[in-house]
């Protein structure tokens, strides 16, 4: 079991956890502990579990295409995604796939992809690209995690002028 930074808040340390052990269950393509940790994650607040996921595979994009994203690598991304998860993933959309790649890089209304696929849905796929980009980057999960809670913390501590 991975330990968490102490001076992180419990909700912090709730998405990581859950995080980490469905990237795990991704990874190992086994379908019940996935299932049941992007249920942990679906009970948590959505604003940060969104914010951690897009951090996440943001960096985890500019770390597997250091020389900029195009659209073959998103393409590359969505079918390496699909074709890994298909036979094991449960409801697996690429569509959803796709709102995660938008979402993440800023391309369309969260909000709006939560009410049009479902908030559940999004947070089970953005789990599957995470896990297949960690694949690629042949990387943890762990240091991408506490990156992206530390940058949010972070942010929130800055005063706005």
């Amino acid at each position: 079991m991975q330990q968490w930074p102490a001076g992180w808040p419990r909700p912090a340390k709730e998405i990581a956890a859950a995080t980490d052990a469905a990237v795990t269950a991704a990874l190992a393509a086994d379908s019940a502990p996935f299932t049941e940790a992007t249920q942990r994650l679906s009970s948590a607040e959505p604003d940060q579990v969104r914010a951690v996921h897009s951090a996440m595979v943001r960096e985890l994009l500019e770390d597997v295409h250091p020389d900029g994203l195009t659209g073959e690598a998103v393409q590359a991304v969505l079918e390496r995604c699909a074709r890994a998860a298909a036979g094991w993933a449960p409801n697996l959309d690429v569509g959803a796939l796709a709102v995660v790649l938008t979402g993440s890089l800023g391309l369309s209304d969260p909000d709006e992809d939560a009410r049009r696929v479902g908030r559940e849905v999004i947070v089970a796929h953005a789990v599957l690209v995470i896990a297949d980009l960690l694949a690629v980057a042949q990387a943890p999960a762990d240091g991408y995690l506490r990156r992206a809670i530390g940058e949010i913390a972070r942010a929130e501590t800055v005063e706005m002028p």
